[in-house]
């Protein structure tokens, strides 16, 4: 067995994206002042269940922020849509690096439909939304955690079995390392925008 810090397998990254799999992918939607936003995190979990509590970890920081980043911190909402297998194209084209006024709904060929209660949209075709309310955002190095309650829901009643989500009835896509993906079916490959 090979032994060493972080760095001796490759990068820390490496070492925490590979071995760390499958990741549930965080789709996550905003609002600021450019307009909307749409990106997907795979450093994502839940974080507690009294209160409904989502996590999500951008590779950025208040002095660096992405566009997902400075939304909530501003708008303190969020709305975490879940990826599943029919919307991973579309989720992988809202990772393409585009300008600030251009919207990554449109490019991935998504509709935005405005959250009930946070102020972001969450994305109409997906089968399940969560609208959440910032609660923390946390620096740690270049990353910041962001912490936000689950205020509402939205669940398509083509998942629902008796009033609750079935997961045979639902096929969420987990990331894997690198361009590789699984969804609860199945391993696949896809390659990401520039």
């Amino acid at each position: 067995m090979r032994s060493g810090d972080p760095d001796a397998f490759g990068s820390p990254y490496r070492l925490l994206s590979t071995a760390v799999t499958p990741r549930p992918i965080a789709w996550v939607s905003s609002r600021g002042p450019a307009g909307e936003n749409l990106a997907p995190y795979s450093f994502y979990t839940v974080a507690a269940v009294d209160p409904p509590t989502l996590l999500f970890a951008p590779v950025a920081t208040a002095a660096a922020p992405k566009d997902t980043l400075a939304n909530a911190v501003a708008t303190e909402a969020f709305v975490v849509n879940v990826v599943t297998r029919d919307l991973v194209e579309e989720m992988n084209a809202s990772s393409a690096t585009l300008e600030p006024e251009e919207s990554e709904f449109d490019h991935a060929g998504v509709t935005p439909v405005e959250a009930v209660h946070v102020d972001a949209p969450r994305v109409a075709e997906a089968s399940v939304s969560m609208e959440c309310h910032l609660t923390e955002a946390i620096e740690i190095g270049g990353s910041t955690v962001v912490v936000g309650e689950v205020v509402y829901a939205h669940v398509d009643d083509d998942v629902l079995a008796d009033g609750k989500i079935d997961i045979d009835r639902l096929e969420t896509v987990g990331r894997l390392a690198g361009n590789r993906y699984a969804s609860t079916e199945d391993r696949f490959t896809i390659e990401r925008p520039p």
